[in-house]
């Protein structure tokens, strides 16, 4: 009997909140599960009933059919909540305890795991090495944007957190600990930041955005952000980042005119492959990672947590759908630069990150700018996330760029008075959109729905605790 809400992955642009199962001690057949999982018995599981739960930017990879993700899938790898039931071999976290989930399902058994790679289980996927939540090809585990969810080695896999009030006082924070924030941690302590450095973040999305908190958490002394997106920059501005337009000139001689340099230390790839060409061009999934090579200095290092994945039905050539990028690896080779890439072993770093937000030394959300919706209003909070595509939803109204340039407005390449329908279909008095950000004209991309930045994470509430 259906007693658990979650939201599913039905086509591309389509997602859809819908019953399913209570969660048991033993894996069932589902979308994506492998064969060799299902009967698998969990006794060394929890369950856990969410509290909040985010929608990530993987996700989207997802939800645009970019991926060869099963219809039914149920979404979510990002999770916090509070234990409601242990199997019997839990000994060590108790029902009631608030917890986070590492996005990474791993067993602590294996080599990796002990070696703290837990990015790379080698238990938990027949298929390869990794798993996680709700996500194409990672074992079928049933995702986190629901009501209940399993986490199977619990003793291992949950983060309790000492004082459960104070956590949910913090608790919009502390839900960016299942991966938001240790990604873009793991992006930034990859590439090499530390007292002193200068950094480039490519993308100000939320995961390029917790890059850049990190790098000042890390003690960098300039983190400069990248992308073509005014709300993002501003964001990204407005806890102390510098900020390049890519539409509006060249990376380095941008960095130059920051840094007096052309370079900086440490670069950070925070958009992965459906990154566009700069200056609003088709999408290119190789130039984020050519461009980072070639404004990091000599010897330094890249940091990769931007996704890239084997297999995208809606790549640009034959290449990109199975993963294979053009890349200037010569450069990297002569400039003897690192690169670090994979899933984040988050367990490296969310005890660190944890006490850091409960000693007030960081505030994740708010740099990230996240906003609480209920688990029922996930797929308008999809929408939402990509406000300047248009998806076909149910009762939902997403931006046409057809219709609206705001986009363009807002990054700069044309002038408010330059829509073709500002002045008739959308003045300051009556916007096509729903928010007017400037006396001007320009709109913000989506209709009817009230204020959106597309730099916001979506935090999906469940329950109050």
């Amino acid at each position: 009997m259906a007693d658990n809400r979650a939201v599913a992955y039905k086509s591309p642009g389509e997602v859809e909140v819908i019953d399913v199962d209570y969660p048991t001690f033993e894996l069932k057949d589902g979308p994506g599960v492998n064969p060799d999982n299902v009967g698998r018995k969990v006794p060394h599981g929890a369950i856990i009933r969410t509290v909040a739960t985010n929608i990530c930017g993987s996700d989207q990879h997802m939800v645009r059919g970019r991926t060869t993700a099963p219809a039914n899938l149920v979404l979510g790898h990002e999770i916090t909540g509070e234990v409601v039931e242990v199997g019997p071999g839990v000994e060590f976290v108790k029902v009631g305890d608030i917890v986070s989930v590492p996005f990474n399902i791993s067993c602590g058994r294996c080599k990796n795991c002990k070696e703290r790679k837990t990015g790379i289980c080698l238990n938990v996927n027949p298929d390869r090495p990794g798993s996680a939540y709700g996500y194409v090809d990672m074992g079928g585990w049933v995702g986190g944007q629901a009501e209940f969810v399993l986490v199977p080695y619990a003793d291992w896999n949950l983060l309790v957190f000492p004082d459960r009030e104070q956590a949910l006082e913090k608790i919009m924070d502390l839900t960016m600990l299942s991966d938001i924030f240790p990604t873009g941690f793991h992006g930034a302590f990859s590439a090499g930041v530390g007292v002193g450095s200068t950094v480039y973040v490519a993308g100000a999305g939320p995961v390029g955005l917790a890059a850049a908190t990190s790098a000042m958490l890390l003690g960098a002394a300039a983190v400069i952000v990248g992308d073509m997106n005014a709300d993002r920059l501003a964001q990204a501005r407005s806890f102390g980042c510098e900020t390049i337009d890519l539409s509006s000139g060249e990376i380095a001689a941008q960095i130059e005119q920051i840094l007096g340099v052309p370079e900086v230390d440490c670069g950070i790839d925070a958009v992965g492959f459906e990154a566009k060409g700069h200056h609003g061009g088709q999408e290119a999934p190789a130039t984020v990672l050519n461009s980072l090579m070639d404004i990091t200095a000599a010897g330094g290092a890249m940091g990769i947590p931007g996704l890239y994945v084997t297999g995208d039905p809606g790549g640009v050539d034959e290449n990109a759908k199975k993963g294979s990028l053009s890349l200037s690896l010569g450069t990297g080779w002569a400039k003897s630069l690192s690169f670090t890439t994979g899933q984040t072993p988050v367990m490296k770093y969310n005890y660190g990150l944890m006490q850091a937000i409960l000693h007030d030394r960081v505030h994740i959300a708010k740099n990230v700018n996240a906003k609480a919706i209920s688990l029922e209003d996930a797929p308008r909070g999809y929408a939402e996330f990509d406000a300047e595509r248009r998806f076909d939803m149910p009762n939902l109204q997403v931006a046409d760029p057809k219709a609206c340039q705001c986009g363009e407005v807002l990054k700069g390449i044309i002038k408010p008075r330059q829509c073709r329908v500002f002045g008739t279909a959308c003045t300051p008095e009556t916007p096509l959109g729903s928010l007017m950000v400037s006396t001007e004209g320009a709109c913000a991309a989506t209709y009817h729905y009230g204020r959106i930045k597309t730099s916001e994470t979506a935090t999906l509430a469940g329950a109050d605790a």
